[in-house]
């Protein structure tokens, strides 16, 4: 026996797809994207960037720290600290109306001894070049894994900046003039 389409739906075909529908209404509805009054959206680049900044601000105070609290190393810290705050500038969010953080400033004023979050730069050059290598490596890493979630070009910069941390990490762990 053949099949034909029935000329009129039926009544459970209706009521199975009215419910389909207002099933469909009452999920989409419960979750509720937009912000409340008064609260604004961040894009996830601009907060990615932003946190990458402060990160980089971080790392040039314990930069200045620990030029301060040993002046015989400044010379050796200078380049480092310059890519530093390259990266800090090229991690920069665009300006949106707002002031964008900017790595000058918390450019070497060469006063602060005791590195980012109280802790003291030690007075040991030898451990105090270990514990900066160790700030550059960790933020390294950190970036590493923030790759995953970054949108396409902050990845790219992202990796490129880690990867100059890791470097950053070797160089003041290495003896200078040395070879291997």
């Amino acid at each position: 026996m053949p099949w034909t389409l029935p000329s009129s739906p039926s009544r459970r075909s209706l009521l199975a797809g009215a419910a389909g529908v207002a099933g469909a209404a009452l999920l989409t509805g419960c979750s509720d994207d937009r912000p409340a009054a008064g609260e604004s959206v961040i894009p996830l680049e601009r907060r990615m960037r932003e946190a990458a900044v402060r990160d980089s601000a971080r790392l040039l105070e314990r930069y200045d720290a620990t030029a301060a609290a040993h002046p015989a190393l400044a010379g050796r810290l200078a380049p480092l600290r310059a890519a530093v705050a390259a990266h800090s500038a090229a991690l920069a969010p665009a300006p949106a109306g707002s002031p964008s953080p900017s790595a000058s400033r918390s450019g070497g004023t060469g006063a602060a001894a005791p590195a980012p979050g109280g802790e003291p730069v030690s007075p040991k050059p030898a451990e105090a070049l270990t514990a900066l290598a160790d700030a550059e490596r960790s933020l390294s890493e950190a970036r590493t894994i923030d790759l995953a979630g970054a949108p396409g070009e902050l990845a790219r910069l992202l990796a490129s900046v880690a990867a100059c941390g890791a470097v950053h990490a070797y160089l003041l762990t290495s003896t200078p003039g040395a070879t291997s």
